[in-house]
């Protein structure tokens, strides 16, 4: 069952004149303008006894407000004993640091699980926060930092914060190819015209920017630190595709497998079985959604992720200068 909450409150004098979803969303900013507006459309709210359904209706002064909502909940997801990193908490929020092979949120294909399955185990009363208090994710094999939200005030707050791009997420990656310098993409991404499970560079899709800069350049690959302006899904993995320069280990958009000229047998056998993408949410920085306080969290890289810089920096060091594939 849904969760239903009832509201109630007063139009202010101040207010007079205003939108409705705006005077709503002031009266109560525990929730987010966007599910008020779904309320109001709903026919889940009421002015003076009246129903209200038009989000641009203006509001009068002294107009009593009465909402009976249902709040999305995740009881029909079953709490799971899943092992989490957390690197982080309060009473307010959950930082964890994801490691590869964990699928975010429940979906086709995905009943179970998930990181949503731990967080109701871990932290049942997390289950009256929407999507168990998830406002950003990270693709099922890349890893690293992401922050959830134990309350419903904690959970508006930091989806404000997202669209906002008031929160910073960087990312470190290895990506295939020899590239000289850091820059920025700034391409739109929407489903792919034609294979829709996918994401693509497409004019109709939203926009999208993510800042690169180099790291490290190895004979055939580049280290490379990123951070995201917005979040669509694939980003990172998809720009760096546009750019003929996709992640090692991409098994979606890295295309086929490149191997530098006169590896040794333990790169061309790590590279071969390396069937992730090398992509890792290494720093997040946020305000805290109630205190106001800026924190910064950095996870280390995992093991894989190690093993395969070393790898390529003990290649580059024996052919140097030399840029081959084949």
């Amino acid at each position: 069952m849904s969760q239903q909450i009832e509201l109630n409150g007063t139009v202010a004098d101040h207010q007079f004149g205003q939108r409705l979803d705006q005077t709503l969303a002031e009266m109560f900013p525990d929730y987010s303008r966007t599910r008020i507006k779904t309320w109001i459309q709903q026919d889940q709210v009421r002015l003076d006894g009246e129903i209200a359904n038009k989000p641009r209706a203006k509001v009068v002064m002294g107009q009593q407000v009465v909402i009976h909502a249902e709040l999305e909940d995740d009881v029909r997801f079953e709490p799971e004993n899943i092992p989490l990193n957390i690197v982080y908490e309060d009473d307010d929020i959950i930082v964890i640091n994801k490691p590869a092979g964990l699928v975010v949120h429940p979906g086709a294909g995905t009943p179970g699980g998930t990181l949503l399955n731990g967080l109701l185990h871990y932290c049942p009363s997390i289950a009256e926060v929407p999507r168990a208090g998830i406002v950003h994710r990270l693709d099922k094999d890349t890893t690293g930092l992401m922050v959830v939200a134990k309350t419903i005030p904690a959970q508006t707050h930091l989806v404000t914060a997202l669209q906002a791009r008031d929160i910073t997420r960087e990312y470190e990656a290895v990506a295939i190819g020899h590239m000289t310098s850091g820059g920025m993409v700034e391409a739109n991404i929407g489903r792919h015209p034609t294979q829709r499970i996918l994401m693509a560079v497409t004019p109709s899709g939203k926009p999208a920017v993510t800042h690169y800069r180099v790291m490290e350049k190895f004979r055939a690959h580049t280290r490379l630190r990123l951070r995201l302006e917005s979040g669509r899904t694939h980003q990172i993995r998809v720009h760096m595709s546009h750019l003929q320069h996709p992640l090692v280990g991409d098994p979606t958009y890295g295309g086929r497998l490149k191997l530098p000229r006169g590896a040794t047998p333990e790169l061309r056998d790590f590279l071969r079985h390396f069937r992730r993408q090398a992509l890792h949410a290494v720093m997040l920085r946020l305000a805290h959604p109630i205190t106001g306080e800026i924190m910064e969290w950095q996870a280390p890289l995992p093991d894989d992720f190690v093993e395969l810089i070393e790898l390529l920096q003990a290649d580059t060091a024996d052919n140097p200068n030399d840029l081959v594939w084949t």
